[in-house]
């Protein structure tokens, strides 16, 4: 690659933008420079979206970006710009919308064209550089664009600006009536449920055929619904919905979507058994998926889910943690195979092959190998679609697909020394591969996803507690002390809080690198980064936490909440350059701000009393009424928003408050205690009678916690209360009768 260009990016943080620093194209960041030298020269724009860890982007990039005579008609012809998604997901959503309402389909690279005041005139994704298979190429289309802007471009901004109307219109719903109808939650959660179960996977598990995506989303509402069947008395329905989710759990966990040596999850997998993944690493896809796997164990108390989760959380601890303890966004799909090539390959820093496993493994290469499905000629070959161009040919891409146990007794040893040799195996491959070329680390710091992953290890710290003593880990899951994960959670909030939050303003930015970033906090930012607090308070931090949520949910109402219409707003409509304010619903690969801050706003309201309390559930009750058209027609695709919907229908959250000093051995048990059974409709407090700014937010914000945490202000003793219905059990005072207590089985209405 040519190095002697340099464009206006090389002053830019985003690594997705710095990656094109040094493109002969002359690109612009997205910004008044960019659209002020497109009116002056009379000229269209060429909007260029993606991501760093973005496969297409980079082919896109060294076949068309850095060719000197693509470089010339765009520079002659366009004023280019650059956008990183992660980074301006408000401008992306604009476009990819267009594109998708026009076209049928998107992804990135997004390409579109834009008039200089930003209106749509044509788009698509990924273009070859040469027209190939009866496609134009994207030479062709530069030349088509440029002769239709002199030749009729009235007609094209005409077209592009009603494009434009025609969105703002469909994806800004509001609502008059200011709750849902009777019925229309039970039916929406039925609904999705039904929908997910027919399109379930029984010989692969999943819900949906390849390329298969993990969508935790798709397990919360599965595990929602099992628990509102069991409450109810239906006990076949419950277990139904749990064996699939379980399946599928193990079978992810099993495959090559799983990274086995270094731990965390890759992106999808491109066959329908789980095994050939895209290989990239996102932050957001840990962060939930940790939670996902939690949630099973909780149910089921098996630890094949809790060192999965383990596994997740001590990978992002060793590998995507900074020095403050922010928490990185992403690692590329694509390496070098060795130190000094130019062309980077797929999956090149993940995969081995057999004769690298028997070199590395000696005595123990032949169990490992059977283990993991090792062969000479390489494994991708499950299915037609694993490596349809022989890309890994010779190659493996670890997949369990025998019984540990029975092999095992194969190998004539315990499962727990034949564990302990599979962990040993892995370590030594581990050791390896750090010395391959490193796939690049997209370290930008984003505050939503780093909500999800807050979430995550807060929720551990207290949910591994039920692990049965003595366990034993195997690399790469390292046996974090549970208490650990908390400290880690309350680091990355510290890390947002101080570089990412205006104590003045009390608002968020968007991302950090370096510095922050220009953008401001998106909806996505204060919901994901509020649950992530509410999770961090519940599950044993700080009053502060809970506090911020609480100010945070004040300045995502003020700048996003449509107060007529009801709902979020995805971004505030101060940045006249973003031609759309959309109100997003779509539960996908991250779930919808939207269907975050309904159960947000619920959480809210049973925390604080009185007019506040009325307040978050009205808000909750309209922004659900503002999506009844969806959660009836479609809610496959909302299924996050199916549980909230259920959620502000149960009549009264429970409550488990815990009294007592916090420093004590007592009080860690009891919270822990008040959070192993799963219960999404399940509040915990806790509170220190002696901390002052504890006891002054309760009297503000709750006086009746605040009253039980005086009456019951025990010397040495902690206290637990479950509330429900207005009314509150005795106290307890050990965590077995809490425990007892939680247990018992309250029909839901």
């Amino acid at each position: 690659m040519a190095t002697s260009h340099s464009n206006r990016l090389a002053s830019e943080q985003s690594p997705y933008l710095l990656q094109h620093a040094h493109n002969p194209v002359d690109w612009y960041p997205w910004g008044e420079e960019a659209f002020a030298e497109a009116r002056r020269r009379d000229a269209p724009i060429f909007l260029s979206i993606g991501y760093s860890t973005c496969h297409w982007c980079h082919v896109m990039e060294v076949e068309s970006f850095e060719d000197e005579g693509i470089a010339k008609l765009l520079n002659d012809w366009f004023v280019s710009i650059k956008v990183d998604r992660e980074e301006r997901p408000d401008v992306d959503k604009v476009y990819m919308t267009y594109v998708q309402a026009l076209y049928g389909g998107g992804g990135w690279p997004l390409t579109v064209f834009l008039s200089p005041d930003l209106k749509p005139l044509m788009g698509g994704t990924y273009f070859p550089p040469d027209d190939k298979y009866g496609r134009p190429g994207f030479k062709t289309i530069l030349r088509k664009v440029k002769e239709a802007w002199e030749s009729k471009r009235d007609m094209l901004v005409k077209s592009g600006t009603f494009a434009i109307e025609q969105l703002s219109e469909a994806l800004s719903s509001s609502s008059d009536s200011g709750k849902l109808p009777h019925g229309v939650s039970d039916e929406a959660l039925r609904l999705c449920s039904e929908q997910l179960s027919e399109n379930y996977d029984s010989e692969f598990g999943g819900f949906g055929s390849a390329p298969k995506f993990p969508r935790p989303v798709e397990i919360n509402l599965m595990l929602y619904n099992s628990k509102k069947l069991e409450d109810t008395g239906k006990l076949d329905g419950a277990n139904e919905s749990q064996k699939m989710v379980y399946f599928t759990l193990q079978c992810m966990a099993k495959g090559g979507v799983h990274d086995h040596v270094g731990g965390g999850f890759h992106r999808y997998s491109v066959d329908e058994c789980w095994h050939v993944p895209h290989f990239e690493k996102m932050l957001y896809d840990q962060g939930q998926l940790a939670n996902v796997y939690l949630d099973a164990f909780s149910i089921t108390k098996d630890t094949f889910y809790s060192s999965i989760s383990r596994d997740i959380l001590d990978y992002l601890r060793r590998d995507m943690i900074g020095p403050e303890g922010e928490i990185f966004s992403a690692e590329d799909a694509d390496s070098a195979e060795n130190e000094g090539d130019t062309r980077k390959k797929e999956g090149a820093f993940y995969i081995w092959t057999n004769k690298e496993v028997e070199d590395l493994l000696g005595e123990h290469a032949a169990l490992f190998a059977e283990h993991y499905y090792i062969k000479q000629m390489g494994n991708c070959d499950l299915s037609e679609m694993s490596d349809p161009h022989n890309e890994f040919k010779g190659q493996n891409v670890l997949i369990e697909r025998k019984d540990p146990s029975e092999m095992a007794s194969k190998y004539g040893m315990s499962i727990e020394t034949y564990q302990e040799i599979l962990g040993e195996c892995r370590r030594k491959l581990f050791e390896v591969r750090l010395r391959r070329p490193k796939p690049h680390l997209d370290d930008k710091v984003i505050v939503s996803w780093n909500g999800l992953a807050i979430s995550s290890f807060a929720r551990a710290s207290k949910i591994l507690k039920g692990e049965a003593e003595g366990i034993k880990f195997n690399f790469p899951v390292v046996g974090t002390e549970p208490e650990e994960y908390l400290r880690i959670a309350g680091k990355a909030a510290s890390f947002i809080r101080n570089q990412l939050y205006n104590a003045e303003t009390h608002r968020l930015k968007h991302s950090f690198r370096n510095s922050p970033s220009k953008a401001p906090g998106f909806l996505d930012d204060y919901a994901f980064m509020i649950s992530g607090l509410l999770d961090l308070y519940e599950f044993g931090g700080e009053i502060h936490w809970l506090l911020w949520a609480i100010e945070l949910q004040e300045t995502q109402d003020s700048l996003f909440l449509d107060r007529e219409g009801g709902g979020y707003f995805n971004n505030t409509g101060e940045d006249s350059s973003v031609l759309l304010r959309v109100k997003e619903d779509h539960d996908g690969a991250e779930p919808s701000g939207n269907s975050v801050s309904a159960i947000n706003l619920i959480r809210l309201a049973s925390m604080v009393s009185g007019s506040k309390a009325d307040y978050y559930k009205r808000n909750a009750e309209h922004l659900l009424a503002v999506f009844e058209k969806r959660l009836k027609d479609t809610a496959m695709a909302v299924p996050l928003m199916c549980c909230a919907a259920d959620m502000l229908r149960v009549p009264s959250r429970k409550q488990v408050v815990v009294v007592g000093e916090r420093t004590s051995e007592e009080f860690e048990s009891m919270l822990a205690t008040a959070h192993a059974i799963y219960d999404p409709n399940r509040t915990v407090i806790h509170i220190d009678p002696n901390n002052k700014e504890e006891i002054e937010f309760w009297e503000v914000n709750n006086s009746n916690i605040a009253l039980m945490a005086k009456n019951n202000n025990a010397a040495s003793k902690v206290v637990a209360l479950v509330c429900q219905n207005f009314t509150c059990s005795a106290p307890v005072t050990d965590h077995s009768s809490l425990e007892a207590l939680l247990s018992q089985k309250v029909c839901a209405s």
